[in-house]
Protein backbone atom coordinates (compact mmCIF):
# COMPACT_ATOMS: atom_id res chain seq x y z
CA UNK A 1 0.00 0.00 0.00
CA UNK A 2 1.92 3.96 -1.26
CA UNK A 3 1.68 6.20 1.53
CA UNK A 4 -0.61 8.04 -0.06
CA UNK A 5 -3.11 5.14 0.15
CA UNK A 6 -2.28 5.31 4.17
CA UNK A 7 -3.15 8.76 4.22
CA UNK A 8 -6.61 8.44 2.56
CA UNK A 9 -7.22 5.49 4.60
CA UNK A 10 -6.58 7.33 7.55
CA UNK A 11 -8.29 10.26 6.70
CA UNK A 12 -12.31 10.50 7.74
CA UNK A 13 -14.86 10.89 5.33
CA UNK A 14 -15.75 14.77 4.90
CA UNK A 15 -19.00 15.44 7.04
CA UNK A 16 -21.60 18.27 6.25
CA UNK A 17 -21.09 21.57 8.86
CA UNK A 18 -25.00 20.70 10.23
CA UNK A 19 -23.71 17.78 12.20
CA UNK A 20 -22.68 20.28 14.80
CA UNK A 21 -25.64 22.11 15.51
CA UNK A 22 -25.09 26.01 16.64
CA UNK A 23 -24.80 26.32 20.04
CA UNK A 24 -28.46 28.11 20.40
CA UNK A 25 -29.61 25.17 18.71
CA UNK A 26 -31.72 25.47 14.53
CA UNK A 27 -34.32 27.14 13.47
CA UNK A 28 -37.29 26.39 11.70
CA UNK A 29 -35.61 28.42 8.35
CA UNK A 30 -32.59 26.18 8.40
CA UNK A 31 -34.49 23.31 6.80
CA UNK A 32 -34.96 24.77 3.51
CA UNK A 33 -31.18 25.94 3.46
CA UNK A 34 -28.95 23.38 4.94
CA UNK A 35 -26.97 21.46 1.86
CA UNK A 36 -27.43 17.84 1.27
CA UNK A 37 -30.04 17.42 4.32
CA UNK A 38 -32.17 13.66 4.39
CA UNK A 39 -35.04 14.15 2.93
CA UNK A 40 -37.79 14.20 5.50
CA UNK A 41 -35.78 15.89 8.27
CA UNK A 42 -37.86 17.00 11.08
CA UNK A 43 -36.86 19.83 13.78
CA UNK A 44 -37.98 18.79 17.28
CA UNK A 45 -36.92 21.79 20.10
CA UNK A 46 -34.02 22.67 18.04
CA UNK A 47 -32.44 19.73 17.00
CA UNK A 48 -32.41 17.76 13.53
CA UNK A 49 -34.43 14.66 13.13
CA UNK A 50 -33.66 12.33 10.73
CA UNK A 51 -35.82 9.59 9.71
CA UNK A 52 -35.26 6.00 9.49
CA UNK A 53 -36.49 3.51 6.58
CA UNK A 54 -40.42 3.28 7.31
CA UNK A 55 -41.87 -0.46 7.09
CA UNK A 56 -44.51 -1.37 4.80
CA UNK A 57 -47.49 -1.00 7.33
CA UNK A 58 -46.21 2.63 8.01
CA UNK A 59 -46.16 3.34 4.20
CA UNK A 60 -49.26 1.20 2.94
CA UNK A 61 -51.78 2.95 5.80
CA UNK A 62 -50.24 6.48 5.11
CA UNK A 63 -51.06 6.07 1.41
CA UNK A 64 -54.32 4.38 1.66
CA UNK A 65 -55.69 6.92 4.34
CA UNK A 66 -54.43 9.87 1.54
CA UNK A 67 -56.71 8.06 -0.63
CA UNK A 68 -59.33 7.87 1.29
CA UNK A 69 -59.21 11.21 2.96
CA UNK A 70 -58.73 12.67 -0.65
CA UNK A 71 -62.52 11.25 -1.49
CA UNK A 72 -63.84 12.70 1.54
CA UNK A 73 -62.73 16.33 2.50
CA UNK A 74 -64.54 19.09 1.59
CA UNK A 75 -64.26 21.55 -1.25
CA UNK A 76 -61.17 23.56 -1.03
CA UNK A 77 -59.72 21.73 1.38
CA UNK A 78 -56.35 19.73 0.61
CA UNK A 79 -54.82 16.35 1.95
CA UNK A 80 -51.14 15.95 1.97
CA UNK A 81 -48.83 13.85 2.93
CA UNK A 82 -44.94 13.94 4.84
CA UNK A 83 -44.75 17.78 4.63
CA UNK A 84 -43.74 19.94 7.47
CA UNK A 85 -45.56 22.52 9.53
CA UNK A 86 -43.89 25.33 11.03
CA UNK A 87 -45.06 25.64 14.59
CA UNK A 88 -42.58 28.14 16.18
CA UNK A 89 -38.98 28.97 15.96
CA UNK A 90 -37.70 25.98 16.69
CA UNK A 91 -40.27 23.33 15.93
CA UNK A 92 -40.60 22.02 12.28
CA UNK A 93 -42.18 18.58 12.38
CA UNK A 94 -43.18 16.62 9.50
CA UNK A 95 -46.78 14.75 9.98
CA UNK A 96 -47.11 11.79 7.96
CA UNK A 97 -50.76 13.39 7.14
CA UNK A 98 -52.02 16.33 7.09
CA UNK A 99 -55.59 18.35 6.04
CA UNK A 100 -55.47 21.82 5.24
CA UNK A 101 -58.08 24.47 5.02
CA UNK A 102 -59.14 26.62 2.00
CA UNK A 103 -56.55 29.80 3.61
CA UNK A 104 -53.57 27.33 2.90
CA UNK A 105 -51.20 28.41 0.60
CA UNK A 106 -51.14 25.96 -2.67
CA UNK A 107 -48.13 27.18 -4.61
CA UNK A 108 -46.17 24.45 -5.86
CA UNK A 109 -42.64 25.82 -4.58
CA UNK A 110 -44.49 25.37 -0.55
CA UNK A 111 -41.79 24.01 1.56
CA UNK A 112 -43.75 23.96 5.08
CA UNK A 113 -47.31 25.09 6.14
CA UNK A 114 -48.19 27.33 9.43
CA UNK A 115 -50.25 25.51 11.98
CA UNK A 116 -53.45 27.73 11.33
CA UNK A 117 -53.24 26.16 7.83
CA UNK A 118 -54.20 22.96 9.15
CA UNK A 119 -57.27 20.98 10.46
CA UNK A 120 -56.11 17.84 11.24
CA UNK A 121 -52.70 16.23 11.64
CA UNK A 122 -51.97 12.49 11.61
CA UNK A 123 -49.08 10.42 13.01
CA UNK A 124 -48.52 6.86 12.33
CA UNK A 125 -46.02 5.38 15.07
CA UNK A 126 -43.02 4.01 13.71
CA UNK A 127 -40.95 1.83 16.45
CA UNK A 128 -37.78 4.86 15.96
CA UNK A 129 -40.16 7.53 17.07
CA UNK A 130 -42.45 6.17 19.35
CA UNK A 131 -42.02 8.78 22.31
CA UNK A 132 -42.16 11.43 19.33
CA UNK A 133 -45.13 10.45 18.04
CA UNK A 134 -46.95 9.73 21.44
CA UNK A 135 -45.88 12.52 23.32
CA UNK A 136 -43.95 15.36 21.96
CA UNK A 137 -45.26 15.69 18.76
CA UNK A 138 -49.16 15.90 20.53
CA UNK A 139 -47.73 18.36 23.06
CA UNK A 140 -46.62 20.61 19.80
CA UNK A 141 -49.19 20.73 18.00
CA UNK A 142 -51.75 21.19 20.03
CA UNK A 143 -49.59 24.54 21.54
CA UNK A 144 -49.95 25.97 18.25
CA UNK A 145 -53.52 25.06 18.18
CA UNK A 146 -54.12 22.37 15.42
CA UNK A 147 -57.58 21.97 16.09
CA UNK A 148 -57.47 17.93 15.61
CA UNK A 149 -54.82 15.23 15.94
CA UNK A 150 -54.99 11.57 15.53
CA UNK A 151 -52.60 8.84 16.51
CA UNK A 152 -52.45 5.37 14.37
CA UNK A 153 -50.91 2.70 16.22
CA UNK A 154 -50.54 -0.93 14.95
CA UNK A 155 -52.13 -3.65 16.66
CA UNK A 156 -52.30 -6.89 15.81
CA UNK A 157 -51.11 -5.88 12.42
CA UNK A 158 -54.05 -3.73 12.03
CA UNK A 159 -54.05 0.12 12.69
CA UNK A 160 -55.85 1.31 15.44
CA UNK A 161 -56.75 5.04 15.08
CA UNK A 162 -57.04 7.45 18.47
CA UNK A 163 -58.83 10.37 17.86
CA UNK A 164 -58.41 13.70 19.70
CA UNK A 165 -59.96 17.32 19.89
CA UNK A 166 -58.14 20.42 20.81
CA UNK A 167 -59.71 21.81 23.83
CA UNK A 168 -59.07 25.32 23.94
CA UNK A 169 -59.00 26.29 27.29
CA UNK A 170 -55.90 24.45 28.69
CA UNK A 171 -54.67 24.27 24.94
CA UNK A 172 -54.27 20.08 25.11
CA UNK A 173 -55.74 17.44 23.23
CA UNK A 174 -58.63 15.44 24.84
CA UNK A 175 -59.46 11.93 23.58
CA UNK A 176 -62.73 11.72 21.62
CA UNK A 177 -62.60 7.75 20.78
CA UNK A 178 -60.26 5.05 19.78
CA UNK A 179 -61.19 2.94 16.33
CA UNK A 180 -60.30 -0.34 15.72
CA UNK A 181 -62.60 -1.76 12.35
CA UNK A 182 -64.24 1.42 11.87
CA UNK A 183 -62.99 5.07 11.80
CA UNK A 184 -66.86 6.75 12.13
CA UNK A 185 -66.28 10.82 12.75
CA UNK A 186 -68.31 13.71 11.83
CA UNK A 187 -65.70 16.24 12.79
CA UNK A 188 -63.56 18.13 11.35
CA UNK A 189 -66.09 16.86 9.06
CA UNK A 190 -67.69 13.72 7.92
CA UNK A 191 -65.15 10.71 7.88
CA UNK A 192 -66.45 7.23 7.47
CA UNK A 193 -63.80 4.61 6.56
CA UNK A 194 -63.07 0.89 6.86
CA UNK A 195 -60.00 0.96 9.03
CA UNK A 196 -59.66 -3.24 7.98
CA UNK A 197 -59.22 -2.21 4.53
CA UNK A 198 -55.74 0.16 5.18
CA UNK A 199 -53.54 -3.38 5.25
CA UNK A 200 -55.52 -5.72 3.56
CA UNK A 201 -53.68 -7.72 0.88
CA UNK A 202 -55.33 -6.44 -2.63
CA UNK A 203 -55.78 -9.34 -5.63
CA UNK A 204 -55.81 -8.31 -8.97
Amino acid sequence: MTAEAVIEKMTPPSVPDWIIPPPEGFVAEDLDHLPDLPAHTELIDGSLVFVSPQRRFHQTVIHRLHNELEELVPAGHDVVQEMSVKLARRQRPEPDLLILGPDAPSGLDVTCFQPEDVFLAVEVVSPDSEDRDRTRKPLLYAAAGIPHFWLIEEVNGKPVVHVYELDLVVKSYVVTGVHHDRLKVSVPFDIDIDLTKLCERRTR
